[in-house]
């Protein structure tokens, strides 16, 4: 009981101490943040204005499924590669085909592959079937991610999308993480 006392002890006193050392680095930079936000005393502050959107980024449209979508300066002269997903409808007991998209990177090469940005285009019938549990895209029990919808198609990213560890991959993932992709109403 002795032991047991005296570790508990121990493990209070380290995790006090970290919680000690985490408020001395944290304070100074919580400090500096409310300094520079503090106006002169009878003075009230100002919002600040929303951030222009970037004039650097480049913009994929596909005006085929109706979207568009966002990517940094660095993917100018970005490839598309286009490729089919299958699936099947458990309910129906058939094949469901659909289009893949694959945004890529202009780096990309055969020698060193870098990570793409892949768009599964579902109709409207097919993503219910999904939501319904009834498609299988893969031997995974994942279903594919939505980025987005527009009246015709939704936008999916598929199952495991990120796991292989490819170069490029947490500047994806950054990259989708702002919501770049953007429905438009198609034709």
């Amino acid at each position: 009981m002795k032991f047991v006392l005296k570790f508990g002890l121990k493990m209070l006193a380290i995790k006090m101490l970290a919680l000690w050392m985490a408020w001395v680095v944290v304070s100074p930079t919580l400090a500096s943040a409310q300094q520079d936000t503090s106006t002169p005393s009878g003075q009230q502050s100002q919002p600040k204005p929303p951030a222009e959107p970037s004039t650097e980024a480049v913009l994929y449209k596909n005006t085929q499924y109706g979207f568009s979508f966002s990517l940094p300066k660095s993917w100018k002269g970005y490839k598309i590669v286009s490729d089919k997903w299958e699936g099947s409808d458990t309910a129906r007991g058939d094949v469901e085909r659909g289009p893949f998209i694959y945004i890529r990177h202009p780096d990309w090469t055969k020698e060193n592959p870098r990570q793409d940005i892949p768009i599964m285009v579902f109709t409207l019938a097919q993503w219910e079937s999904v939501a319904q549990g009834n498609f299988l895209i893969n031997a995974a029990t994942f279903v594919p991610n939505e980025l987005g919808r527009n009246r015709k198609y939704v936008f999916a990213l598929p199952p495991r999308s990120n796991y292989a560890d490819s170069a490029g991959m947490d500047e994806v993932d950054e990259i989708l993480r702002h919501g770049p992709l953007h429905p438009f109403w198609s034709k």
